[in-house]
């Protein structure tokens, strides 16, 4: 059964436009004290789907904007993703891709070689938030290298405060973020799972999770 929804009489449209003209008059005055830029960190974590999603989200704005941009993938090298394609197919000269990983550590089951991987993707990582023409770096599942222990947190956050240029964005994603670089952060969302259909037994998709 359709439901038909009443059209507003003259009264409702008058009370719906007061109040979005005090809402717009509220977000007008916020919105005056705000200026300047800062190059933000930024942190996606929890145990949710879209982690890095949402930094490849950050990345392809970038792109449109025609600022140079990065991105260090610590885990998921070995995969043949869509992002990756392309970025690497078509933006080659805004966004530079560096997929330093082998893979989850139960697939490689080598910590010698995962922490190899892992600071081999951090010094890159180093040299690409050093140089002030990036705008942009992402740390993709970094943060699963820093709980695993193949990178210093101590050493990353030192890093960010001390030789991040003023203007340049640093994204970090990946599951279990330490409390101090959620504190250090700027920005910090939480992926909260509710539903996910791998528990329902149906594979990882092309253009969903790759």
């Amino acid at each position: 059964m359709t439901e038909t929804i009443a059209t507003p009489d003259a009264e409702d449209l008058a009370k719906h436009a007061s109040k979005m003209a005090k809402k717009k008059a509220a977000r007008d005055k916020i919105m005056a004290g705000k200026e300047g830029e800062k190059g933000l960190i930024i942190v996606h974590t929890g145990a949710g789907k879209g982690k890095s999603s949402s930094g490849f989200g950050m990345i392809l704005r970038c792109v449109a904007h025609e600022m140079p941009c990065a991105v260090v993938q610590f885990i998921k090298g070995a995969w043949d993703t869509g992002e990756r394609r392309l970025l690497t197919t078509h933006f080659a000269d805004l966004c530079q891709f560096h997929a330093m990983g082998e893979g989850f550590t139960w697939e490689t089951q080598d910590k010698t070689r995962d922490i190899a991987a892992a600071r081999a993707g951090w010094e890159k990582a180093k040299e690409l938030i050093r140089d002030p023409a990036i705008r942009m770096v992402l740390l993709d599942e970094i943060n699963i290298a820093l709980r695993y222990g193949y990178l210093d947190e101590a050493e990353v956050l030192a890093f960010l405060a001390e030789e991040k240029p003023p203007l340049t964005h640093v994204v970090l994603t990946g599951r279990n973020a330490g409390e101090a670089m959620i504190e250090a952060a700027d920005l910090v969302t939480e992926m909260t799972l509710v539903k996910h259909p791998f528990r329902a037994g149906i594979k990882a998709q092309q253009g969903v999770e790759f």
